[in-house]
């Protein structure tokens, strides 16, 4: 930590960021971060390159920054506060795709594939996850005790729905899990998350290639469509395919596990999912343990094109902004008594899928695919329990989307 003279209502040092969980609260964004709100909703700190962007840490001001055009995704603007190391220069075609640029080449491709998100398919598809749970939960049973739930359903759950939808063999899964797993560590080199993004875009780019030969009714094969219709180019299409693979199945697989275990440690609410004929109830639940875990821990990054006043602070062109839902979603001016997990509180307004133009596109997919996770899995498995003590769980301090590694459980 480097100290450096602050001016006004700030602390006399710039603290580094991140800071770490305390090992004792492993659900609880870090202290030292929290503690930061002490001096109002916008402070500076230090960051791995010695850069000094803002972090946000009011629900209010996250708001209106996540929707407020003069705050830029673009990561090629040099100012942008990346969260790990990485070679700089122009942004390449295998980058991730529309969550990197702003409106309107944002807006022009997210278009194209907004439509398979929708709640409406969504809610269709829902039949085919019921049952693709169920034989997860089936097979878990069947087999030795204890069991990892990370391997046995969190992640292959939304591995499958996600190849399913984009029209991607199942059975590579464990290439795309391996090639994503690099993607989000904050401890992988520069030059290891290059080759991870290269395997991803040549492999998606292969399987753009033959849904250009021969469509399917699949996403892809709609992305070969526009291809061909000249709506959208090769690369862009891979580099989509990247996005969407990687984003639909690596935070659901974290709030599966760490949802689960989190029920776990807190009984009388476990009760009352495995308990619920509702679905209002269920559904309530999934937003609350969306707001209490908030899996993308390492905040969204922006950074301002125009100078911005907010909160008696002035944001400069080219600065860096951090924008930490974990801390929005602890606001206690928004949801009372924030450190109690309650499944029954109106927890809507968190901000786990962001806001604005930039808010995830996957988020009707991801809350299907948790309403129907949770209450499956406690009524099948009533006696569920870890299969070791939360000090020895691995929990994910060394990555972008927090979770677990792995997580024992018996019955």
């Amino acid at each position: 930590m480097t100290t450096s003279p602050v001016t006004g209502d700030a602390p006399a040092e710039i603290p580094a960021f991140p800071q770490p969980r305390a090992a004792a609260c492993p659900f609880d964004p870090s202290p030292e971060l929290r503690g930061l709100a002490q001096w109002g909703p916008l402070t500076r700190v230090r960051s791995w390159n010695d850069s000094t962007p803002w972090v946000v840490t009011g629900h209010a001001e996250q708001k209106t920054l996540l929707s407020d055009p003069r705050l830029s995704a673009d990561f090629s603007h040099p100012g942008f506060p990346s969260p790990v190391p990485h070679t700089g220069g122009k942004r390449e075609a295998t980058d991730l795709s529309f969550v990197g640029m702003d409106d309107p080449e944002h807006a022009r491709l997210r278009r194209m594939v907004s439509g398979a998100f929708t709640i409406k398919r969504v809610e269709a598809m829902r039949p085919v996850v019921q049952e693709m749970v169920d034989d997860f939960i089936t097979r878990m049973l069947a087999g030795p005790k204890p069991a990892d739930l990370v391997q046995a359903l969190a992640l292959p759950l939304p591995s499958l729905v996600i190849s399913e939808m984009l029209g991607v063999p199942y059975e590579d899964h464990g290439f795309f899990q391996a090639n994503s797993k690099v993607l989000v560590s904050a401890v992988a080199t520069p030059e290891e998350r290059g080759a991870a993004h290269t395997n991803l875009y040549e492999y998606l780019d292969q399987l753009v290639g033959e849904k250009l030969a021969k469509p399917g009714d699949d996403l892809l094969s709609g992305l070969a469509r526009q291809i061909a219709a000249g709506e959208l180019t090769r690369r862009e299409a891979a580099a989509m395919g990247v996005l969407l693979l990687l984003g639909g199945h690596e935070t659901t697989a974290n709030m599966i596990t760490m949802g689960t275990l989190l029920l776990l440690q807190h009984p009388e609410q476990l009760a009352r999912v495995r308990e619920a004929d509702d679905p209002k109830v269920i559904a309530s639940a999934v937003e609350e343990l969306l707001r209490y875990l908030s899996v993308v821990h390492l905040g969204r990054r922006r950074t301002a094109l125009e100078d911005i006043e907010i909160a008696d602070r002035t944001i400069r062109a080219g600065e860096g902004v951090i924008l930490l839902g974990e801390l929005a979603n602890r606001d206690a001016a928004v949801f009372p008594e924030p450190d109690r997990l309650d499944i029954g509180r109106d927890a809507r307004h968190h901000q786990a899928f962001g806001v604005g133009t930039h808010h995830c596109l996957g988020q009707p997919l991801a809350r299907m695919e948790l309403q129907v996770v949770y209450p499956t899995l406690l009524r099948r498995v009533p006696t569920l329990r870890m299969a070791t003590d939360l000090a020895d769980i691995p929990f994910k301090y060394d990555a972008v989307i927090y979770g677990v590694y792995e997580l024992p459980v018996t019955w």
